[in-house]
Order: C-alpha cells, then sequence, then structure tokens
C-alpha cells in the first residue's frame, strides 16, 4: 500500500468544514482533511490487517512525511500495538519522530506507539533519558508521557521501581521549567502515579510541590486526600 493510496482514504473520509476548525483548535501550522478520529481508526485497522510490519514501518514514516495532520496521526496508530517481532525498526521510526514533535496531539499520538516498545524492552529507558537534556521542549515531555505506563503498576517489579525512581528524578528537574506543557506533563505523570503508589507521590509533592505552578500542583494531588503543598 502506497501514501497516496492510504491519503486518498483519508481524503474520502474529509468533513466538509472540519479542516477549518481543526486548525484553528490546533494553532499548528500544518494541512488537515478534516477527518475525524473514529474514521482515521477505522481506516488503520483496515490497514493494519493487509500489511506486514514492514510494510508498516514503510507506511507509516511516508505518512509521517508529509506532515499532514491525519497523516500523522495515522502513522502512529498503524505502529501502537503491544505485540510487534521484529520491533526495533518500529522503535527507530518512532524515536525518529521525537524532534519533529510540535502539538500535543501528534505527540501523544506518538508516544502511545513508543510506549508499547518501551514496555517490550525497558533498556530503552536509557535512550528516553537523552530526552531529558533536549533544548526542545517536546522532546523533555515526551520523555514523561511515553514513561505513563511505570505510573500504572500496583505491584511493580523492582526493575519497574527503578524506573519509577528514575522518572520522578526527571519529573524533579522539570519542576522549574515554566513552559505550561512541561508543567502539564509533570502533573499528569504525579497524578497518574497517585492512583498506584500514593505514598511516592505524595512525598514527590512534599519536597517538589512548592515549586511547581499552582494549577499543576492540584492536578498532580487531585486523587490524593491530603491536599498539595502551596508555594512559598
Amino acid at each position: 500500500m502506497t501514501a497516496e493510496e492510504a491519503l486518498a482514504d483519508l481524503r474520502a473520509r474529509a468533513e466538509p468544514g472540519r479542516a477549518t476548525a481543526m486548525a484553528a483548535y490546533h494553532k499548528i501550522d500544518r494541512p488537515y482533511l478534516g477527518v475525524a478520529n473514529p474514521q482515521t481508526n477505522d481506516l488503520v485497522a483496515s490497514w493494519r490487517k493487509r500489511l506486514s510490519v514492514e510494510g508498516r514501518v514503510a507506511l507509516s514514516a511516508a505518512l509521517w512525511a508529509t506532515n499532514i495532520f491525519e497523516a500523522r496521526l495515522a502513522a502512529a496508530k498503524l505502529l501502537t500495538q503491544a505485540r510487534i517481532r521484529p520491533d526495533e525498526d518500529v522503535w527507530r521510526l518512532i524515536a525518529g519522530w521525537v524532534p519533529d514533535f510540535d502539538s500535543w496531539a501528534i505527540a501523544d499520538h506518538a508516544c502511545m506507539a513508543g510506549m508499547k516498545r518501551l514496555v517490550a524492552d525497558p533498556s530503552r529507558i536509557d535512550e528516553v533519558e537523552e530526552w531529558t537534556r533536549s533544548d526542545h521542549m517536546w522532546t523533555r515531555r515526551a520523555a514523561l508521557v511515553i514513561t505513563l505506563p511505570w505510573t500504572k503498576q500496583n505491584h511493580p517489579k523492582p526493575a519497574d521501581e527503578a524506573i519509577r525512581d528514575c522518572v520522578l528524578g526527571w519529573a524533579a528537574g522539570y519542576v522549574g521549567d515554566p513552559d505550561w506543557f512541561i508543567q502539564k506533563a509533570v502533573a499528569w505523570w504525579i497524578r497518574d502515579l497517585s492512583k498506584h503508589d500514593a505514598t511516592r507521590a505524595r512525598s514527590f509533592l512534599e519536597t517538589h510541590g512548592p515549586l511547581m505552578k499552582p494549577f499543576a500542583r492540584k492536578e498532580a494531588a487531585r486523587h490524593l486526600s491530603a491536599p498539595p503543598p502551596s508555594s512559598v
């Protein structure tokens, strides 16, 4: 399947007027087709059945290169699957997209695909750690988003606890960053962690909460019984 054929499928499902509304909502200058997310999901599911892993990687790379909003979402969705063997080319493609991130919607869909590959091979966390030192805000943010699976374990193994503590260290280094998206990502990680490991989440907020923006501090503590510490 070629990228041209995939784009034709997407364009055939565009809704009149939707592209303009999407451009206004996302506020990023790129082409929008006006395809609703459920329609994209259905198309991707049909493509996945027809393609090998190699074919999916090739199509995803080509769709991403178009810079079209729905094409980039479709590229990420094509690679969002728990079991992919072999998966090194998939991981390399996803990791290669990270410097291109410029909006939360595309970044989050790509990170969802990346989460599956990171869980499949946690040694890749060493590469993700390098993202935390990037000058590119979206790359730094991606390090927290792609590691969200480590917030959700009720009984993590020692290796998973080590990753959890590692990412909390990254988050601690982010709390002084004034960027809204970085603050939101820290809050997201701690909020999700609090539902499974309230002790660690509460300890993080007691230590680092005063440095966080008020909205982020409040969001991070949403599921904790005690109020978040106030800044001084």
